[in-house]
């Protein structure tokens, strides 16, 4: 019985760590919004959705071609160099992948250079014009805290960012607390987080 006690007290305590880390890490700002709303502030369209790439690249394409054919933006940019400098970066891969399930190439905007969340916060925030820009930020559930965090760091006052995570993501499902590669993500993008939080 005692067993049970310890085995029952040991389960209630990773459930409420990955609790508490999901919350934190997955900020999803249109969980409640089920289409693009003019009329309210939570759910008006956006001037541009910008997906980086990392992790699981595809899944964030997708969920950014899914808001911009539901009329989200006009515009999407998506961030990324290669990792393999001789071939096409990153933030081509995702322009071809957008064409091809029928996003406008006049729609789309690339920085082929970024390497890292920072200079993705830094070198897209370069190719947005006006004061009072409003973004959808794309990423995977378990960078999209950090990712949020460099972006506001990056472009300030001038741009409102409204997060919005692949719905997708390989590394990061529903149970993804089942997954040891997913608790390694979790933790590792809760400290990032925190390092990066410090630095405001």
């Amino acid at each position: 019985m005692k067993l049970l006690v310890t085995i029952a007290g040991i389960i209630l305590v990773i459930a409420v760590i990955a609790w508490g880390l999901d919350s934190y890490l997955v900020i999803d700002d249109l969980k409640d919004c089920a289409a693009p709303d003019p009329t309210s502030q939570t759910c008006k369209p956006a001037d541009v959705i910008i997906a980086i790439s990392g992790g699981d690249t595809q899944a964030r394409t997708a969920e950014a071609i899914n808001l911009y054919k539901a009329g989200w933006a006009l515009q999407l940019l998506f961030s990324g160099a290669a990792l393999d400098t001789s071939g096409p970066s990153n933030a081509q891969a995702m322009r071809k992948q957008a064409t091809e399930a029928g996003v406008p190439a006049s729609a789309i905007v690339l920085d082929n250079t970024a390497n890292d969340t920072t200079q993705n916060a830094q070198e897209t925030g370069a190719l947005l014009t006006g004061s009072d820009t409003r973004i959808i930020l794309v990423t995977s559930p378990y960078h999209q805290r950090r990712a949020s965090i460099e972006f506001n760091k990056a472009l300030g006052n001038r741009v409102t960012i409204v997060n919005h995570p692949a719905q997708n993501d390989k590394n990061w499902s529903s149970h993804w607390w089942t997954s040891p590669y997913s608790w390694w993500l979790a933790m590792t993008e809760f400290f990032k987080s925190v390092v990066v939080s410090s630095w405001h």
